[in-house]
């Protein structure tokens, strides 16, 4: 999902999260509906979509004494706390470690997470995403306040997530954060659809240009294995 700051993008996700309820369509029928369904108890639709937002961490980063690991341990109940009544068990710690394996945050494990860099703190958060094994996993922005070296490695584990298996919902507004991986791209503009459909005719100067209001100019380079990995610049 691309488009400018403003346009929607941030909306939709709480849309298909359930932070947000769409209102009903005249005739009655669904105007949204999440993995087939319209109706939805929100804890179970979030165990079955890997949720990485600012707002997660900002809530994580507020509770005194969390480790990266209970922040993971916390997405198994979809919740920001372990409920006081439940044990841990050892498989839900085993989880919990392949959950932050696959984030490459392992190391991490016993940090506590208020003093996990910005780039630390996004792959814990990814790593809570992933534990309950979803369906999708839904990134917003997931690049933002990272430096250059932490971004690249972002998107590298993204990319080996989608050749994993698991399908990724990106909402940026970078067009090189689109990896290769991503083989639709939905742009938006004013809170409706713009364009939608594969990288290669959705990723044009043209719709781009109209998308963020302005100039914008689109360039493909070459990548690892045949890829192609879509840059842009403003100006024509």
């Amino acid at each position: 999902m691309l488009g400018a700051n403003g346009c929607g993008k941030s909306t939709l996700i709480k849309l298909v999260t359930r932070e947000l309820y769409p209102l009903a369509r005249a005739d009655g029928t669904p105007p949204v509906q999440v993995l087939g369904q319209s109706r939805w108890q929100v804890d179970r639709l979030r165990s079955q979509l890997g949720i990485v937002t600012g707002d997660f961490g900002s809530n994580l980063a507020g509770m005194a004494g969390l480790t990266a690991e209970d922040a993971v341990l916390s997405g198994l109940f979809a919740s920001f706390v372990i409920p006081p009544f439940r044990q841990i068990s050892e498989d839900m710690r085993t989880a919990a470690a392949e959950a932050l394996e696959r984030a490459h945050a392992l190391p991490l494990r016993h940090r506590p997470y208020a003093e996990l860099s910005t780039g630390e703190a996004r792959r814990v958060l990814i790593a809570r995403a992933l534990v309950n094994r979803p369906q999708a996993l839904l990134l917003d922005e997931p690049g933002t306040g990272l430096d250059l070296v932490a971004r690249g490695r972002l998107l590298a584990m993204l990319g080996d997530l989608a050749r994993q298996g698991v399908t990724l919902l990106l909402v940026t507004h970078h067009i090189e954060e689109i990896v290769a991986e991503i083989e639709r791209v939905v742009v938006l503009q004013a809170g409706r659809i713009l364009a939608d459909g594969p990288r290669r005719a959705v990723l044009t100067d043209e719709i781009l240009s109209q998308a963020f209001g302005g100039p914008v100019r689109v360039w493909r380079e070459s990548g690892a294995h045949g890829t192609e990995r879509y840059l842009a610049a403003a100006g024509g």
